[in-house]
């Protein structure tokens, strides 16, 4: 063995542990947070306006984990947003025009119930809540689906519209009770989540959360509203008017 001494000689020194990299350069973490009252871009924008006035010239910043992702599908946010709405109209739209609008009109009331319950939660619209928004298109659309389609049956057998309106409502009450709070208990542990990823699943199960219990309340408050205005500028007539299908089955005098 030879010893070290004779190859050269040892001084401590202090140094960093591990030197993190990021894109194969060398780079230095730093962790934010926006403060109560702002949002994530506009804690984005302070960053970003800060480093270009203290970093060097030679310095450069980047963002990573979720921010990152959050500015780069900010842009797409709206548009996957507007394809989901365009989507669910096609495919409610094989048996009437009219239809879908009745439906979609339930998504703003499921959107309120979501920003609402985020700013309860001191949280921010991120992109786990923008997924959350996208889901809440489907499944506020689902408990109006179950009262339109109820009430233009009853309508096609000679019922008065405003009538066929409450009456689907009051029948349809217990199945989209059922079906909306077993949903709504299944996020809740989402909601309280903890540990690592826990910011993403609380964002989301807020979302939806907020968003399936007000669309589950005023849905059946608004959607039968809904379609009785919507059903009368249809049949161009008022809500005491006889149903096309009755006009067809009566004798002609």
């Amino acid at each position: 063995m030879v010893p070290l001494s004779t190859l050269g000689s040892l001084k401590p020194i202090v140094g960093p542990e591990t030197v993190p990299h990021y894109n194969n350069y060398t780079s230095a973490k730093i962790n934010g947070s926006a403060a109560p009252g702002y949002s994530s871009g506009q804690a984005v924008t302070a960053m970003e306006r800060a480093a270009a006035a203290a970093l060097p010239r030679d310095f450069s910043c980047e963002w990573t984990g979720i921010t990152y992702e959050e500015i780069k599908a900010g842009s797409i946010a709206s548009i996957v947003f507007s394809l989901a709405m365009v989507f669910v109209f096609l495919i409610l739209a094989y048996e009437s025009w009219s239809m879908p609008f009745m439906v979609l009109l339930a998504v703003p009331l499921a959107l309120f119930g979501a920003i609402l319950a985020l700013w309860l939660m001191g949280q921010q619209i991120d992109v786990y809540s923008q997924i959350g928004f996208v889901m809440l298109i489907g499944l506020a659309a689902k408990n109006a689906i179950l009262i339109v389609e109820f009430a233009k049956r009853r309508r096609a057998e000679g019922v008065d519209v405003v009538e066929a309106a409450m009456e689907a409502a009051r029948l349809r009450l217990r199945p989209i009770l059922m079906t909306a709070f077993a949903f709504i208990l299944g996020v809740v542990p989402l909601m309280v989540a903890s540990g690592a990823g826990a910011a993403s699943r609380q964002s989301i199960g807020t979302t939806v959360f907020g968003g399936m219990l007000a669309a589950t309340l005023l849905t059946l408050l608004f959607v039968p509203v809904f379609y009785a205005v919507i059903e009368q500028l249809r049949e161009g007539r008022s809500h005491k008017g006889v149903a096309p299908s009755a006009l067809e089955a009566a004798p002609a005098e």
